[in-house]
């Protein structure tokens, strides 16, 4: 029989509600029993002691906060009575032992990758389009419109037909209720339909930046565009530069050599202001990339082992289950890739606050730990420093859904890293270098952390979600997973894989995190498409290092 409440850790003051719960109703629990004093939705927490105004609150076994009135036995946690806090961290000399999972069922397995010639494996063969500028977006996306179109790649067919019949029923004086999307035909993004079948998709990385701003923005921009050239995912680029800009096509090709000097793909460059108009511009691109295009296709999948993968492992959209099903679920399957030999990378950092000790303290090497603790603090001290703070990171619906504190939701974030030791620490863009779990400085955000995580090398993206959140990135196959079976249900057309099981008590963590593994083989292998990539959800925010949570 499945349990109605959850205690994370023996040492929490909390219980977690896993379905709604009445005033007045008695919850029998680990030998004890609590009379609830408010109702209780599902995904909340109420205290297992009475508390005084400042006593502290602990959840997954660490301090989340304090009270800030009393609050009963069997009282409900709110944002009245309940506000972060958050352990000290300091770097100290700790032995961290692991035991890693048995991985017998997943060693000698393979996937079908795109090799590179520097030895890397890509799990998708993309081209990408690029400008130096936010002056080329619109050539961007004429080119976009043209190619996704004329190659096959285009998924808002059905959506255009949706249109074009509700222009028909107007002009003919029709009810317009009666056209419904489902009877339209057309629109799916199918291998089926391309010219290039082995060309996974033509990606677009439009975005506001390369003038205007400092010349540390344009730099960093110049670095991000310079790690997705060279993800192994990409099979060529073309550069659309204005001309006159900060960013500089010749900076951008610099920043690229030196992040790999061994690069050889294909670059396309064209220069608006030396091109005789800009309608010969867009002609010149496009028959140039079709022509690169042509070689990218003749690349196949080829057996690659799994130490070859790169996964990112992401929450947003989180919920008060994203912490006690998904994430571990997560954690589980990122400690299976651990003890393989492939790499992790766990971002967020304004989404570590509270679990920064427990991740100092698995860190190898002393100067790793000390860059964590730099990049922690001056990230946050940046936030304070115009009002704001990690402590206000969690959004209306994270609160909504019963993530009430920073630390509550970052600890049960944390989890998605699993607890394998954590082996490096990069700054925003540095690549990944070393097999394990790797901690890369990124803001919170949804997508301005799926872009970086992309930029330190992910070749696939692990995200979690309660709420759902269609995010997805350009050149990393993103595979959404969700934390409860409501939201699955809800929202099939964007989840692919669902961890409410878990909740509901028909699937260990373990069991899952070994399904997510077996999903992600798949999809490295392109034998199962994720929804964000059958959607084109190609999300592209630069973080400009300024106070983003």
């Amino acid at each position: 029989m499945a349990e109605i409440v959850l205690k994370v850790h023996p040492k929490d003051n909390v219980i977690v509600a896993l379905k709604d719960l009445k005033k007045g109703q008695i919850i029998s629990y680990g030998g004890a029993e609590y009379e609830l004093q408010n109702d209780i939705g599902a995904k909340h927490k109420f205290f297992t002691q009475d508390l005084q105004a400042g006593d502290e609150i602990i959840m997954y076994g660490v301090l989340v906060g304090k009270a800030q009135e009393f609050i009963p036995r069997g009282g409900l946690m709110t944002t009245t009575n309940t506000k972060h806090a958050a352990d000290p961290f300091e770097y100290r000399p700790y032995q961290y032992h692991w035991t890693a999972p048995d991985v017998s069922k997943f060693k000698g397995r393979t996937f079908n990758g795109y090799h590179r010639s520097d030895g890397r494996v890509g799990t998708a063969n993309y081209w990408l389009f690029m400008p130096t500028v936010f002056c080329e977006n619109r050539n961007l996306d004429v080119i976009r419109e043209a190619l996704h179109n004329e190659l096959g790649y285009a998924v808002t067919d059905k959506y255009k037909k949706y249109a074009h019949h509700l222009v028909e029923a107007f002009k003919n004086q029709e009810d317009l209720s009666g056209i419904m999307l489902n009877a339209v035909p057309g629109g799916a993004n199918q291998k089926s339909d391309r010219l290039f079948k082995n060309v996974d998709g033509i990606k677009f990385l439009n975005h506001q930046g390369g003038c205007g701003g400092t010349r540390q923005d344009a730099g960093t921009l110049s670095k991000l565009l310079a790690a997705y050239a060279d993800h192994p995912n990409v099979a060529g680029i073309t550069i659309l530069s204005l001309g006159c800009q900060n960013l500089q096509t010749k900076q951008l090709l610099e920043d690229i050599k030196l992040r790999n000097p061994a690069f050889d793909k294909p670059i396309l460059v064209f220069e608006q202001q030396q091109s005789q108009s800009e309608e010969q511009l867009v002609a010149d691109a496009i028959r140039k990339t079709f022509e690169g295009l042509i070689e990218a296709n003749k690349i196949e999948r080829s057996p690659a082992p799994l130490t070859a993968l790169t996964v990112g492992v992401k929450c947003g959209g989180s919920d008060g289950f994203s912490g006690i099903s998904a994430n571990p679920a997560v954690g589980y399957t990122s400690d299976l890739l651990a003890a393989l030999g492939a790499k992790i990378l766990l971002a967020e950092f304004p989404e570590l606050c509270g679990a920064e000790q427990q991740l100092i303290d698995r860190t190898i090497e002393e100067a790793a730990a000390r860059k964590f603790i730099h990049l922690m603090t001056s990230y946050n001290d940046q936030a304070l420093s115009v009002g704001s703070g990690f402590f206000m990171n969690p959004s209306p619906g994270n609160i909504k859904d019963g993530l009430i504190t920073d630390a509550i939701k970052s600890t049960g974030a944390a989890k998605k890293g699993g607890t394998s030791p954590v082996v490096d620490v990069l700054d925003y863009t540095e690549p990944a270098t070393k097999p394990g779990l790797s901690l890369v400085c990124t803001p919170g955000n949804d997508v301005e952390a799926t872009t970086g995580k992309a930029a330190s090398g992910a070749t696939l993206i692990l995200f979690t979600t309660g709420l759902g959140t269609p995010t997805g990135n350009p050149v990393c196959p993103t595979i959404k997973i969700a934390t409860n079976t409501s939201l699955a249900n809800r929202m099939g057309d964007i989840i692919d894989i669902n961890t409410g099981g878990i909740i509901d008590g028909e699937k260990t963590i373990e069991q899952m995190g070994e399904e997510i593994l077996e999903y992600c083989i798949k999809a490295a292998s392109g034998e199962v498409i994720p929804k964000a990539v059958l959607l084109n959800q190609d999300d592209f925010i630069p973080w400009k290092r300024g106070v983003s949570l």
